[in-house]
């Protein structure tokens, strides 16, 4: 048996611990829904203050429905969009290359586009599900990423710069532009365009790396001098060089109205090179428009890197990067479509291979028909 003074002790050392108890529920209510060491109270001798199972907050019903949409949205960019970009570029380079003997300055042109939109469609199968946003707490993925966008994209943009300006000189400068507009130096410009866009990318890089050597969770992308070089250099300045360009053409055009034939003919050849230049504007107008409004607010320095624009609104984010990455994926259907001598060289490619199958068919037939098969057994 139990003796009273004992028996009496733990009366007391039970209330004791219920007073204990009591006082921490009263005191810290807020702790057990919003502290973050609330669990401890959650333990097996105060397990009756943890019996009911903590609502879902709103903040927290927020994010599973953004990182729902998010999820449906990547996976109609995957579904729809990926496959005619992947396809559709690798096709531009097959046919392209295959006619390489009937290629055009603006073909050479656009076969750079497409090397650098494939680069890109391919890259942009992580990014698409990279929706709570973790590849950007890893150094190494965050700085690969942003570096294979920036180079894509300066590299896209330069190249509509740059047709822009091609389209200009064979439109105004009609005599002068067999001079300057040869293959030659349209190879020596596509390769100059590829150094200015990596270099556009690295230089950058490499300035800001230096700066910031050994911090665990910085990224390329989150540096503010480099999102406003993005904005300058990748698309305010190119626009204005390009939106100068057609102006210019279209003063040309207007003035070519005895030339009737003269004037349908190029409005042919740059009908193609100015949707493009629509397309890629519209694509990549909500990713700069995002960049320009985090630079713009007016935020106080915060250690947590969860406190930044791009984290403050995920959903946001990955709708304007979904955007861009369009862009690569609807070249090639402007390209096939309003390409007439694209599409002329696809059909005598498809023409070309049918031509190939059926002989392969016919060679196959024959022989069979001529050597007997060697599973057959000889009669004797």
């Amino acid at each position: 048996m139990t003796s009273p003074d004992l028996f009496g002790s733990n009366n007391l050392s039970t209330l004791a611990l219920k007073s204990k108890a009591i006082y921490l529920a009263e005191n810290h209510t807020m702790e057990i829904y919003v502290g973050a060491t609330a669990p401890m109270l959650c333990n097996s001798t105060y397990s009756y203050l943890c019996n009911e199972s903590k609502p879902l907050s709103l903040p927290d019903k927020s994010e599973h429905q953004q990182y729902i949409i998010g999820l449906f949205l990547s996976c109609l960019y995957t579904i729809f969009l990926f496959p005619i970009g992947f396809v559709g570029n690798i096709l531009i380079l097959v046919v392209n290359i295959s006619f390489r003997e009937k290629m055009t300055i603006p073909d050479l042109y656009f076969i750079n586009l497409a090397v650098a939109d494939l680069i890109l469609v391919a890259d942009s199968l992580i990014e698409v599900f990279n929706l709570d946003e973790k590849y950007y707490d890893i150094t190494i993925i965050c700085t690969f990423m942003s570096l294979f966008l920036q180079i894509n994209m300066y590299s896209s943009i330069f190249f509509l710069t740059w047709m822009s300006f091609d389209r200009y000189i064979a439109v105004a400068k009609v005599m002068r532009s067999n001079i300057f507009r040869t293959m030659e130096h349209a190879r020596l410009s596509c390769g100059l365009i590829w150094l200015a866009s990596i270099s556009a990318a690295l230089v950058p890089f490499t300035a800001v790396h230096l700066q910031h050597t050994g911090e665990i969770y910085f990224c390329f992308a989150d540096v503010k001098e480099i999102q406003w070089l993005e904005i300058t250099l990748g698309f305010i300045i190119p626009f204005a060089i390009i939106g100068l360009c057609y102006s210019l053409i279209v003063r040309v055009l207007v003035r070519a109205h005895k030339h009737r034939s003269l004037r349908i003919r190029r409005q042919k050849a740059l009908r193609m090179i100015v949707v493009v230049v629509l397309v890629f504007f519209i694509c990549w107008l909500p990713e700069n428009v995002f960049i320009s409004v985090q630079l713009l607010q007016k935020t106080e320095p915060v250690p947590s890197r969860s406190q930044s624009f791009r984290h403050s609104h995920p959903l946001m984010g990955h709708i304007v990067n979904l955007a861009a990455f369009s862009n690569s994926c609807l070249n090639p259907l402007i390209y096939s479509f309003l390409g007439e001598t694209f599409r002329d060289k696809l059909r005598l490619y498809i023409e070309q291979k049918a031509k190939v199958s059926a002989l392969h068919r016919f060679c196959q037939a024959t022989l069979k028909s001529v050597i007997p098969d060697s599973t057959e057994q000889s009669e004797v």
